[in-house]
């Protein structure tokens, strides 16, 4: 059994371990090839996010083990959000511990606290299309596709899925 988990906002004293997940959890799934891709570079910018936008973590015995960020449309990180969505991004778990329940706890966290939202109805991600592990945790904790609101990434050929649950 593992100690529970608790789900709260981000400090700064946090962002180094939030970029190191990130990094990790990315790498380790075989989403990019370094560390040094601008996409990588930009989500380990842990500090410059949370400017303009709300990052969780999850903690267990005092660790951090894994983050997300939120946004609602008209934020700098809202990709896909429309009016009554909160969407969420960037969640990762350290690879150390997947599959160990921080992923589902987090999205719990994620769907209560869009409850408590004037006006949310839903929330909404956006995920890589050959992120398989992600969607099977999203299919198991309620979402379902919304393929035609699939997008590609500007510039490039990459499509990303859109998932969407009501709140």
């Amino acid at each position: 059994m593992h100690p529970p988990i608790l789900i709260r906002p981000a400090v700064p004293g946090d962002y180094a371990a939030i970029a190191r997940i990130t990094r990790d959890a990315y790498l380790a799934a075989g989403y990019f090839a370094s560390a040094d891709h601008p996409y990588m570079r930009q989500v380990q910018d842990v500090e410059a996010r949370a400017a303009r936008a709300t990052i969780w973590v999850a903690e267990r015995a005092g660790h951090v083990i894994g983050s997300v960020t939120l946004a609602v449309a008209g934020e700098p990180y809202a990709d896909i959000a429309q009016s009554d969505e909160l969407e969420f991004r960037m969640l990762v778990i350290d690879p150390s511990v997947q599959r160990s329940g921080a992923g589902q706890a987090m999205i719990r966290a994620i769907l209560e606290h869009a409850r408590s939202l004037p006006g949310i109805t839903a929330v909404a991600l956006t995920t890589g299309e050959g992120w398989e592990s992600a969607h099977g945790l999203y299919r198991k904790t309620g979402f379902h596709r919304v393929p035609e609101r699939d997008w590609l990434v500007p510039g490039t050929d990459i499509k990303l899925l859109v998932y969407r649950q009501d709140v």
